[in-house]
């Protein structure tokens, strides 16, 4: 298995560390921001900007590598995340913040884009699972120790945010001075969401929904820590916990929606959303360790169902339109990630901090009863050419098949239907 990836080792180790300083910044930012005194509504704004930024990023990247190419991009928009952090410590106002949120998350969703792309056009159907479950634990490591070294530091001065703008920096040299072979140019990135939806109802509204869930934790899960009273320390376990319970969930939920009406999985999936946001709200004020379990179990469900709709979609569509399925449920999922913080934000405000979790409760309860009325509606279909399998994703999931958009468009259907899923099940 090692020398199958030794190709992939540098783009992984810049991964890993640009993952760092991603978890560092997410954790860091709201912090500070709760240390400045703003509400929950000013710091809801601010978590606009990032989420307006990584859904144009999703359309405007593309048109960026076709004109540069995937390296040169990579590296600007790098560059891009080190400037953005040290603009948040340079200009403490909640008005440039939002600014500056927005860079980062045109970057970070743009540095997904060409990281997914360059993996997906260099694995083979041999090393496809192992590449890209790697990728995953690479995702999932670098947040979680990013979030790590926030009680190492005072996030009310500047120390953290260099910190992170270095680490931003140091993760451009392993792609930079890469010797692998580049991935070949685009020639197009295309979508079409109305054609989406109506081909696959559940799907598209799935992706909304669970972008809006991903967007409100990863905007306000920070200051939920900090409102009900946990150290940065014990927050940073808190928001570990969440990711590795979606990790660890990942390839079992994926399992089953492979043997069965993926439909049934959201519906589960809903309630198990439902239950464990629910417990949240009873087991706040409890024992920190109590908390993390429970956070672990929000994770489950949290993350995973995007890449439930994201197969589900796959199952419908011909190989050759898996590109332009895939670029279309990251739009969906992008403009679930803006409406998540606007929604919460002001309900967090009026009804304090547990109310995130009644958001979610809500939101889980929508998509597993969205997807229990489809299947009343439509019996199961096993896809137009097949069923395809479910693929996990990173903590901020763009997927390699959305990444395929970037690809060049000179292959022919069965190669594009062989590059975009990696496989958990046995073929």
């Amino acid at each position: 298995m090692l020398p199958s990836l030794v190709p992939f080792l540098s783009l992984l180790v810049s991964t890993l560390l640009m993952m760092v300083g991603f978890g560092l910044q997410s954790y860091v930012v709201p912090v500070r921001a709760v240390a400045e005194g703003w509400s929950t509504q000013t710091i809801t704004w601010i978590a606009t900007g990032y989420t307006l930024g990584f859904t144009a990023s999703c359309v405007i990247t593309p048109k960026f590598v076709l004109a540069v190419g995937h390296v040169r991009v990579f590296v600007a928009l790098i560059t891009l995340l080190s400037i953005a952090i040290l603009l948040c410590s340079l200009v403490v106002d909640w008005r440039g913040w939002m600014l500056f949120r927005g860079m980062s998350g045109f970057a970070i969703a743009g540095s997904y884009l060409i990281i997914e792309s360059w993996l997906n056009e260099r694995v083979t159907n041999d090393n496809r699972a192992s590449v890209f479950s790697l990728y995953v634990m690479t995702t999932m490591v670098g947040s979680v120790g990013g979030q790590y070294l926030v009680p190492l530091g005072d996030p009310t001065n500047t120390s953290l945010f260099i910190l992170c703008a270095i680490i931003f920096s140091i993760a451009l040299l392993p792609t930079a001075l890469t010797s692998s072979p580049l991935p070949a140019p685009p020639t197009r990135a295309r979508f079409d969401v109305l054609k989406l939806y109506r081909r696959s109802p559940v799907a598209v509204v799935g992706a909304f929904i669970a972008g809006a869930l991903s967007g409100a934790w990863l905007s306000l899960g920070g200051v939920f820590t900090q409102r009900i009273g946990l150290t940065t320390a014990q927050g940073a376990t808190l928001l570990a916990a969440l990711l590795v319970g979606s990790t660890l969930a990942q390839i079992p939920i994926g399992r089953a929606s492979d043997r069965m009406d993926r439909r049934i999985v959201m519906v589960v999936c809903g309630a198990v959303g439902v239950a464990a946001s629910l417990a949240m709200i009873t087991v706040q004020g409890s024992s920190p360790s109590l908390l993390y379990v429970v956070a672990a179990l929000v994770g489950s469900v949290l993350f995973p169902i995007y890449a439930l709709n994201v197969a589900h979609a796959n199952d419908l569509a011909q190989p050759d339109e898996y590109v332009e399925v895939s670029s279309g449920m990251m739009i969906v999922y992008g403009v679930g990630t803006i409406s998540g913080p606007l929604m919460v934000g002001p309900v967090m405000d009026r009804f304090g901090p547990t109310s995130l979790f009644a958001v979610f409760a809500i939101y889980f309860a929508l998509y597993g009863g969205y997807a229990g009325w489809r299947i009343m509606r439509r019996d199961a279909a096993t896809g137009m050419v097949g069923k395809t399998d479910y693929q996990a994703m990173p903590v901020q999931p763009l997927g390699a098949e959305a990444a395929a958009a970037l690809q060049a468009d000179t292959a022919d259907e069965e190669l594009i239907a062989d590059t975009t899923t990696p496989k958990w099940s046995n073929p």
